[in-house]
Order: structure tokens, then sequence, then C-alpha cells
């Protein structure tokens, strides 16, 4: 699951962050209405930048689908080298006698 976390969460997000959640901490001692999450900060392309334990209240988490990869700039198909002219094998300079 992916969450957005933002300051309505806990204060100490005021700049918000994506986090994938891994696991809720329930054997963690917390104030009420708060609990502690176990997962993965996320970058802007969704991939995973830093493992983190954060103190959050529920009620201020937003879940997000998953975020999709920014897609990369596609390259154009690389075309194979065009064929190679066989080599051919050279002739000594012999004379050869036709027979007419």
């Amino acid at each position: 699951m992916v969450l957005h976390v933002t300051r309505a969460a806990s204060p100490q997000f005021v700049q918000p962050i994506l986090f994938r959640l891994i696991k809720v901490r329930e054997d963690w001692i917390t104030y009420h209405g708060w609990i502690w999450l176990h997962g993965y900060q996320l970058d802007a392309r969704g991939e995973a930048v830093a493992q983190r334990s954060i103190f959050v209240q529920p009620a201020g988490l937003i879940v997000r689908a998953t975020p999709v990869p920014a897609a990369r700039p596609s390259r154009p198909a690389r075309r194979p080298p065009p064929p190679r002219p066989v080599a051919r094998a050279r002739q000594g300079r012999k004379s050869i006698d036709r027979q007419v």
C-alpha cells in the first residue's frame, strides 16, 4: 500500500512524502491515536530511496494508487548492421589450359 504522508499525519512532514507501507508496528507503544509504520520512502518515480519507521496519526494519511514509474524516453530500435560482402578467395596467377 502506498501512502501520501503530509503534515496532517504528523507535524514532521512539512514536506510531504510517498511511503510504501510494509508493516504496522503494533508491538511499539504509542500515544492514543498514533501509530508506528515501517516501510520505504519513495521518490517521484515510485522507487524506494530510504527505509524508515514513521510515527503518524492514521486519520491524516492518504492512500494512493501505486505510482507507476515514469516512462523512459524510448530509443529507436537498433537495426542490425548491413550484411558484409562475402570475401572471395583469390585465385593464383597460374595459367589454366583450356581445351576447346
